[in-house]
């Protein structure tokens, strides 16, 4: 992230410091520590600032009301202040739900040099959690695009295809499963475009195009409530520009 450096130590030179509270999954940005004695975790620089993410107590708002979730941050702060806030509330959330140890249930200890929890008795080291998903643009020719409407969005709008990796599965192998999971197609030719983070509460969202080769679409209901084939001046809505699902839609409406 230009701009952003997530060093493991504050700069000592650092001229202001900023505190993102997490309330719950919320945030709201201060230039102060809403209590003494919150617990909080190093973010990285941003620029000249040092930033922290601030593990607010249940029942605590230091914000009275004005904390927003990542969603609705989105339109208030800039992508980078986003992404930012993104990472504290993934790594507040991490050190809450690692405070114990997984093997033997002792309390674990904050490590200094790497970010890590470790456990005093048996050892066992715990790192920020990341979930690996792909997300697929499925084209079929030059003029035709796959979007389906998900079970469980939000909004009612229409996305591409998306799905967690497996355990000893590569991110291309996941595409061509998912797919034919979701809506029973078969793609070839998988292509990586990019990689996203997505707090949601903790994934990496790697971006793909692939090849529609054969089949027709038969959605999976407990995940799809409806995908069709579309041409770029028939779109039905779609995400709003903070995903990479609008980024893999933008790149493929550019190139007609």
């Amino acid at each position: 992230m230009a701009g952003f450096n997530p060093a493991m130590r504050p700069h000592d030179d650092a001229s202001e410091h900023r505190y993102i509270h997490v309330i719950g999954s919320s945030v709201f940005v201060d230039d102060r520590v809403g209590e003494e004695g919150w617990t909080t975790h190093f973010i990285g620089m941003l620029d000249d600032v040092a930033v922290w993410g601030v593990d607010v107590p249940h029942g605590e708002d230091p914000s009275y009301g004005a904390a927003t979730d990542l969603y609705s941050y989105y339109g208030r702060a800039t992508e980078l202040d986003w992404l930012v806030a993104g990472r504290a509330v993934q790594l507040v959330e991490w050190a809450r739900t690692h405070r114990y140890c997984g093997r033997c249930a002792t309390p674990t200890q904050m490590q200094a040099h790497e970010r890590s929890m470790k456990c005093p008795a048996c050892g066992l080291l715990a790192f920020p959690r990341l979930a690996p998903a792909m997300i697929t643009l499925v084209t079929r020719g030059r003029d035709e695009v796959l979007l389906a409407r998900g079970v469980a969005f939000r909004a009612p709008m229409y996305s591409c295809l998306a799905g967690f990796v497996e355990p000893g599965e590569s991110l291309e192998d996941a595409v061509i499963r998912e797919v034919r999971e979701e809506v029973g197609v078969e793609v070839a030719n998988v292509q990586y475009r990019g990689s996203q983070p997505w707090p949601f509460p903790h994934s990496l969202m790697v971006g793909f195009r692939a090849e529609w080769v054969s089949g027709d679409i038969v959605c999976d209901p407990t995940e799809i409530l409806d995908a069709q084939w579309y041409t770029r001046d028939s779109l039905p809505p779609i995400p709003p520009r903070i995903s990479i699902a609008r980024k893999l839609i933008d790149a493929w409406l550019e190139e007609g």
